[in-house]
């Protein structure tokens, strides 16, 4: 095998493994944190920021904060129904966890 062959074939190798272990993406179908289930979890992802989203579709108002991984999570807020709060980070190495109860 030529050196462009064998230079072409490890880089699809390893293009391969970089698909593999690719993360899973930040939304879930169930909802994350301890939140009830009626409550609604997703994030965005910006150019320098990440913004993490819990929308209350409970029948009740709710105190609800974001959680976010490594470093400190968004404040408490109460959270009528139908209405949705947001925390936004900086991005690097934060993680979004859904929402909890507070």
């Amino acid at each position: 095998m030529n050196l462009a062959a064998r230079t072409m074939t490890t880089g699809l190798a390893a293009l391969a493994c970089l698909f593999a272990s690719a993360p899973a993406p930040a939304w879930s179908a169930a909802p994350e944190g301890n939140a009830p289930m009626c409550v609604a979890v997703w994030q965005t992802t910006g150019r320098f920021t990440k913004t993490g989203f819990a929308r209350n579709d409970c029948k009740t108002r709710l105190r609800l904060k974001i959680m976010w991984g490594r470093g400190m999570d968004g404040d408490c807020q109460t959270v009528d129904p139908g209405k949705t709060i947001s925390s936004q980070v900086f991005r690097g190495v934060r993680s979004f966890d859904g929402a909890n109860t507070c």
